[in-house]
């Protein structure tokens, strides 16, 4: 059974199944018998959407849209999968991410690099290429329509240069994928939500990221959907610890510049000491080994981030996507 958070306006929360419960989010849109995904999951996410379309009452072939905010593996490593359920939808992705959904070798490749083919092979499952003639590329401005209801996009790098988001007109939420940095609910305290920076390699920009929150906080929306976890409000005050943590990032990185073989090592232990601290800044209601638990993998992708925007200021940089 999939383990679903249903909100107002026809927006649900589906549990992608990926690493840990409530990790992942696919979100759901349904509007008048019809309806959209925003972001796919790994393969093995799709029973969990199946399910909870069977459980609402919607057939797969009621799926207009599979929405990508970006391609990185664990919001896009399905959607091939899924798009083979689906009978009727049309993939929605970035101009800069289509061809990387058409021919996932890439994207396997720079994974495998980082966390090994085993590992990749355990975490993302087989990675199914989508027919080109099914992809719909999405630049700045670009809107679709679900049963009448206006989806449209802005284009949001910072975290990657091939990153979405997408406000729901009827609504006026924001589904913001990875551009809202990550708000686990298990650090939910006192009725508020809290966020931090996700700076995963390898095209972490931190100024095209405090660009990027300044859109979506300029929309005004009243809610915003993240893949890590979930919906979230106090839009403004999240927005401004986000773009203090990522101040924060960049001197981390900046410090750690000319650390030699130890760069990396020293990366990492910039962002564990940054999660540590904002743990006792806003009192999260974990022990402090239940938090670097929690933040482990974003720990150390924040770090290999940092380390790749590091690379890219030098003359070699060079762009995957």
């Amino acid at each position: 059974m999939a383990r679903v958070i249903d909100y107002d306006f026809g927006i649900s929360a589906i549990d992608a199944g990926f690493h840990r419960p409530l990790h992942v989010a696919i979100h759901l849109v349904a509007e008048r018998g019809r309806a959209a995904i925003v972001d796919s999951g790994t393969h093995a996410s799709v029973p969990h959407v199946l399910a909870a379309l069977a459980a609402k009452g919607i057939a797969a072939a009621a799926v207009d849209y599979l929405i990508l905010t970006h391609v990185h593996l664990d919001h896009a490593g399905g959607a091939g999968a899924l798009m083979q359920a689906l009978p009727n939808a049309m993939l929605t992705v970035h101009p800069r991410g289509a061809r990387h959904v058409a021919d996932p070798s890439r994207l396997i490749e720079g994974t495998r690099a980082v966390y090994g083919e085993d590992a990749t092979r355990r975490m993302y499952g087989d990675i199914v290429p989508v027919p080109r003639e099914r992809i719909v590329e999405t630049p700045e401005g670009f809107a679709l329509e679900l049963a009448g209801r206006e989806l449209s996009f802005l284009d949001t790098p910072g975290h990657a240069r091939h990153h979405v988001v997408v406000r729901d007109a009827r609504s006026g939420h924001v589904f913001a994928g990875d551009t809202f940095g990550v708000a686990y609910t298990q650090l939910d305290f006192d009725g508020r939500r809290y966020a931090f920076p996700t700076t995963s390699p390898t095209q972490f920009d931190p100024d095209a990221a405090h660009r990027s929150l300044d859109r979506l906080t300029a929309l005004d929306p009243g809610a915003i959907y993240v893949t890590h976890y979930g919906r979230v409000t106090g839009i403004a005050r999240m927005a401004e610890d986000l773009h203090r943590l990522l101040d924060a990032h960049e001197r981390i990185a900046r410090a750690a510049q000319h650390a030699g073989a130890r760069r990396n090592a020293v990366l990492a232990e910039g962002v564990r000491e940054l999660v540590l601290a904002e743990a006792e800044r806003h009192r999260w209601p974990l022990a402090r080994e239940r938090v670097l638990e929690l933040f482990a993998i974003d720990i150390e992708l924040n770090a290999l981030g940092l380390a790749s925007w590091l690379d890219s200021l030098a003359p070699q940089g060079q762009a995957t996507i």
